[in-house]
């Protein structure tokens, strides 16, 4: 059996089996958007009959909801997906983004998310190079593609992938995979407290919440990943990306001001960058400090 060595220095075979590799996960990925807000939510409301203490007979009856189960099913007529009909990009190509039973439409949504996952996975081997550390950073990327769906369409962004998220970060660093220990240990920290003082100084002034606490726990765990030099940068790319897109759509859709816009996609548009480019932007950072 070929080492780790021997895989990363055959390109065509590593390139092959990073896109294949990435096309399933782009497949789970989309279980995994799908599905995990709805755990989050039965499991909240369980909680709460459970603190009321709601009598068995007068709880919601529903079937649990987990990763695999139920079985994936044409949410317009019920039609079991078979294994042919699941296979990444490929079989919404075939069955021309149709459902094969009922001919009702099928979001574009799910291949272009798989596409995505793919792209993004190998742009990582391309700029990272192939080492163990690029792969090690395909479980970022994929997290922040999941990140980012999630929380556009929920405005959530679980603890289930942020927390372990962050402790792999510094795991890794642990062995300096990325960056020394030091420097993703303070990065955590710092990621957390920065933007939990931010909500705390804007809860103040205003009485509102500014963001949700999942913001934190995500730019600590690019802090965790990437070091604590890195927050500045991810901070200011993501918030000028989150003010521009706010501002467009106030004013050419009459988004009201009133009405929430997810922060996530920017932090993670923001430390996927940093990842790829870290010691580029470093440069372009301290030079702009004059550092």
């Amino acid at each position: 059996m070929p080492s780790i060595d021997t895989f990363l220095a055959t390109p065509a075979m590593l390139y092959l089996a990073v896109v294949l590799v990435s096309l399933c996960i782009g497949s789970f990925l989309n279980v995994v958007i799908l599905r995990l807000p709805k755990m989050m939510h039965q499991e909240w409301r369980c909680q709460c009959e459970e603190f009321l203490e709601v009598a068995d007979r007068d709880r919601k009856q529903e079937e649990t909801i987990t990763l695999s189960k139920p079985a994936s099913t044409c949410p317009s007529c019920g039609h079991g997906i078979r294994a042919w009909e699941n296979i990444p990009v490929i079989s919404y190509l075939l069955l021309g983004g149709k459902c094969s039973h009922c001919k009702t439409r099928i979001s574009a949504r799910y291949p272009i998310i798989e596409a995505l996952t793919a792209a993004f996975s190998v742009v990582t081997i391309v700029l990272l190079g192939p080492s163990e550390a690029a792969l090690w950073a395909l479980l970022l990327v994929w997290a922040l593609v999941a990140l980012t769906v999630i929380d556009l369409d929920t405005q959530l962004l679980p603890d289930n992938i942020t927390l372990p998220l962050m402790w792999l970060g510094l795991v890794l660093n642990y062995f300096s995979v990325f960056t020394d220990f030091s420097s993703a240990f303070w990065g955590a920290v710092a990621g957390y407290l920065s933007l939990w003082s931010v909500y705390w100084l804007f809860k103040l002034v205003t009485g509102k919440e500014g963001m949700g606490h999942g913001d934190f726990k995500l730019l600590a765990a690019l802090g965790a990943w990437l070091g604590w030099q890195l927050l500045p940068a991810i901070i200011l790319l993501s918030s000028i990306v989150g003010a521009v897109v706010g501002i467009s759509l106030m004013i050419f859709k009459q988004h009201g001001r009133e009405v929430p816009i997810p922060f996530g996609p920017y932090l993670a548009a923001a430390g996927l960058l940093c990842l790829w480019f870290g010691p580029e932007i470093q440069v372009l950072w301290y030079g702009f400090l004059g550092v």
